[in-house]
């Protein structure tokens, strides 16, 4: 019997029956494709001689290997072009809409779903990608899952997949000034730890979450998945609704009574029973940032980096891994701290709320000399709206360069990488070893607002103390 959340609710709507192995046999309403995980998956389709189930159920597009730069074909990467047209034969062979380069709807997967209104409350999304767990920010169960899973929900449009508990993360209170919803979500991760989430969905409750915009939304959803979750989902409301209405693929005017009363069905219960409980303040939160190569590793600007015998016996092994790979020393100053490049966009913080907030800061400064700065739109119709908003002038005046929609530098499957030791703040989602393209290349995630912040003075700088213009 469901126990009242969201997740027990959506979970059993989608229920086909229970494997002999004890996991869920669920159904997946709307499965999200992109070249990089897709083209073995084909495969093993083909060579069984299998179709894809649903087509209508499935929506491809490009974002990983794609150039910010120059975009013409053929790519100048030859494996780039190869996942490319492999991506365009598959699509076109088994009649999946596929929102290719230049047809004004291409972007990150998990920037043009939820932008045209694919993504919907109490439904169950799957994708080849980690950060699937962004279209959990509208009420939705979301997997990232691998390649032979990619091959079944093609196949079968189901997953085999063992139910989670939920643990339930209230965050409450009003932010502070400069302080936004990626820093919430790295506060989160560094108290509960980088696999503090294993087993788990996160739903994330709270007066401070319920004043997150829907953007603000995915962007704490997106990086559950950095907590060890499997996903995290905050319950649909107002805000949700008022999103999506009105979108390519929003219920229509005669449906959405029935969708709103639907979706309202499926918020968790107010005596919703859960796996565990974790509270926070919202007014302890300052803008953080990483200083080491999980995401855990994360600190207040105005804090200093760990030093071992601060730190939990079991975590002194990774720290020191990260002090000697990072090049920094315990109990230094993470403010201060100079960097090479500056980079916004990815699936985390390239929407034009995100580009919006860089966009104050940048306004009347300059970035600093020596520093490489640049700005990727989470896809075309961001990129779109930004520059019908002027952002674009505002970016280049300071200094920034402003780029075609793709994920950039955010794993750098493209050109755009990391040189030697560059250090990098980033406005993406993970700061592992050799993430941004380069085995030695150091990266600090932080909120787009500060990423501006450093980007002007050339250090990490605390975006409340710069001089104003």
């Amino acid at each position: 019997m469901s126990k009242g959340t969201l997740f027990d609710k959506v979970w059993d709507a989608h229920t086909v029956g229970t494997l002999p192995s004890g996991q869920t046999q669920l159904f997946i309403g709307l499965h999200l494709i992109h070249e990089v995980t897709s083209p073995q998956a084909f495969a093993m389709l083909n060579e069984r001689g299998l179709k894809v189930m649903y087509p209508n159920r499935t929506i491809a597009t490009v974002d990983h290997i794609v150039p910010t730069e120059d975009q013409s074909r053929p790519f100048a990467d030859p494996m780039a072009e190869k996942m490319m047209a492999a991506l365009e034969a598959n699509t076109s062979e088994h009649g999946i809409r596929f929102f290719n380069v230049g047809s004004g709807s291409q972007g990150i997967v998990h920037v043009i779903a939820p932008e045209q209104g694919l993504t919907q409350p109490g439904m169950t999304i799957a994708c080849g990608d980690s950060h699937t767990s962004t279209h959990g920010a509208f009420g939705a169960i979301a997997f990232g899952i691998g390649t032979s899973q990619v091959r079944d929900v093609l196949a079968s449009q189901t997953l085999a997949l063992a139910k989670l508990k939920v643990r339930r993360i209230e965050v409450n209170g009003e932010l502070p000034e400069g302080v936004f919803a990626k820093d919430i979500i790295l506060h989160i991760i560094r108290k509960l730890g980088v696999k503090g989430g294993v087993g788990y969905a996160y739903e994330f409750a709270g007066s401070a979450i319920a004043s997150l915009s829907m953007e603000g939304r995915m962007t704490l959803c997106n990086m559950s998945i950095e907590g060890g979750a499997r996903c995290g989902y905050v319950n649909p409301d107002q805000v949700t609704y008022d999103y999506i209405k009105g979108r390519d693929f929003a219920p229509k005017v005669e449906q959405w009574d029935d969708a709103i009363a639907w979706w309202k069905s499926l918020r968790s219960d107010a005596d919703a029973e859960y796996d565990d409980v974790v509270k926070f303040d919202a007014a302890e939160i300052a803008p953080t940032i990483t200083w080491g190569i999980t995401p855990g590793q994360g600190i207040g600007v105005n804090e200093t980096i760990p030093t071992p015998e601060t730190l939990p016996e079991d975590e002194r092994p990774i720290a020191e891994e990260a002090y000697r790979y990072m090049q920094l020393s315990p109990g230094q100053q993470i403010e201060g701290t100079k960097v090479d490049v500056c980079f916004i966009g990815s699936c985390t913080n390239g929407r034009l709320s995100d580009l919006q907030e860089a966009a104050k800061v940048a306004e009347g400064r300059r970035v600093a000399s020596g520093v490489k700065a640049f700005v990727v739109p989470g896809s075309e119709r961001v990129k779109v709206e930004a520059e019908a908003a002027g952002l674009d002038k505002i970016f280049e005046a300071a200094g920034f360069e402003w780029r075609q929609p793709g994920c950039s530098m955010c794993l750098a499957m493209n050109p755009d990488k990391l040189q030697g030791t560059q250090i990098s703040a980033s406005s993406s989602n993970r700061n592992f070893k050799g993430r941004q393209g380069s085995s030695s290349g150091r990266t600090l995630l932080m909120s787009p607002a500060m990423v501006v912040s450093a980007a002007v003075t050339g250090q990490v700088t605390d975006v409340r103390q710069l001089e104003p213009v």
